[in-house]
């Protein structure tokens, strides 16, 4: 199962610092840098970077040229290259243009080498959607959303594509003013959050300081962030499960704990529903399928939840998803995948890779989900 790894290199990045022009925004600034003799960098540092994973099972998605085809496809990677930049140098256009047609794509994660003004070219492209991580490369860097070293980035990778638990954290983006920076002023501006991987730390939220999570404390965290991004007139399926009736529990309702019952606008509308139930109560309708994990298996697709068919799996799409267990249950698996045994194999095709598992309130992991036997 390749990972799937997205790839955007901002080749200018960081060419201003060495000549004392305090930043690289701008094509005008950039060649005035290049100019003064200016060495461009980016693309060494992510070289650096992706050393980590040579030789793993991984597929490099990217835009042509400097902005990552040339390095992917030199270290030795399987790349698809799914455009090519407008100009030579890059601008912030195509970095925009390259992030939309990763997330398309499918990419797992969004790796990315810059600054801040690359890494809020990332951000207006695809927010929070996605997983992404930054190589720092530019001369400004004050965004969470960098790794402290492109070696670092490197075993953050890593971990990513051998499957091991990496929780999720949002992280702020943030620019500098460059020119009130060059006159002397320190003016940095909040631009949004991306999720980013963070450090390996399977007990990132203990609850009673023993070192194991308490379940009872850890389902209420699940609950409370899962209720917390609620939306109205959307269609909740809530799955069977432990977990999940942890979740209707908090709302209040009651819960058909080996069956799949349906929830809108804070009210259970349907209880124990049928697959044909489903389809005719949410026609046309947006939907979201909470699901979790059976323990020890590792199914989320498939076992004791038939009542989702593939009908209402493609309809909803792997990105309405939300999947819950702890993070107890998962390290349970000790590192097999999740399965989806859908009854289609092209969907369950389409639902492998790695997938959000929430773990706690605003916290979340990448796991990976199968390929399906003979894909």
């Amino acid at each position: 199962m390749s990972f799937r790894l997205g790839l955007i290199i901002n080749p200018m990045a960081g060419v201003g610092g060495s000549v004392a022009l305090k930043g690289s925004d701008g094509a005008e600034i950039a060649a005035r840098a290049l100019e003064l003799g200016a060495v461009p960098r980016a693309i060494e540092r992510t070289r650096i970077t992706l050393a980590a994973v040579q030789g793993m099972d991984v597929e490099v998605l990217t835009w042509g040229g400097e902005m990552g085809a040339e390095l992917a496809q030199g270290l030795g990677f399987s790349t698809r290259v799914l455009g090519l930049p407008l100009t030579e140098p890059s601008t912030a256009d195509d970095t925009l243009a390259a992030a939309r047609a990763l997330k398309q794509a499918g990419a797992d994660l969004i790796l990315f080498a810059g600054g801040d003004g690359t890494a809020r070219n990332i951000c207006e492209a695809v927010e929070d959607s996605i997983p992404v991580l930054g190589v720092p490369a530019g001369v400004k860097i004050h965004s969470g959303v960098y790794a402290i070293t492109p070696a670092a980035a490197g075993e953050l990778l890593a971990m990513l594509v051998r499957g091991e638990l990496v929780s999720l954290g949002g992280q702020e983006v943030r620019d500098l003013d460059e020119d009130a920076f060059r006159q002397g002023r320190v003016q940095a501006r909040f631009f949004g959050e991306m999720n980013v991987p963070t450090e390996h730390r399977y007990l990132q939220h203990v609850k009673n300081g023993g070192g194991q999570e308490d379940e009872a404390l850890v389902l209420d965290d699940i609950a409370a962030g899962f209720i917390e991004q609620m939306e109205p007139d959307v269609n909740y399926l809530m799955g069977s499960g432990t977990t999940v009736a942890a979740i209707m529990d908090a709302l209040g309702l009651d819960n058909t704990l080996l069956g799949v019952d349906l929830v809108r606008d804070g009210e259970r509308v349907a209880a124990d529903c049928t697959a044909d139930e489903l389809e005719r109560l949410t026609a046309d309708q947006p939907l979201c399928i909470v699901i979790t994990l059976i323990g020890g298996q590792g199914h989320i697709i498939g076992r004791g939840n038939q009542q989702l068919s593939p009908e209402l799996l493609q309809r909803a799409g792997r990105d309405n998803l939300y999947v819950v267990a702890t993070k107890t249950k998962l390290n349970a698996l000790e590192g097999r995948p999740l399965i989806v045994d859908s009854g289609d194999p092209e969907l369950d095709a389409v639902m492998a890779g790695l997938i959000t598992v929430h773990t706690g309130y605003r916290d979340a992991v990448l796991y990976p989900v199968a390929k399906p036997t003979g894909s």
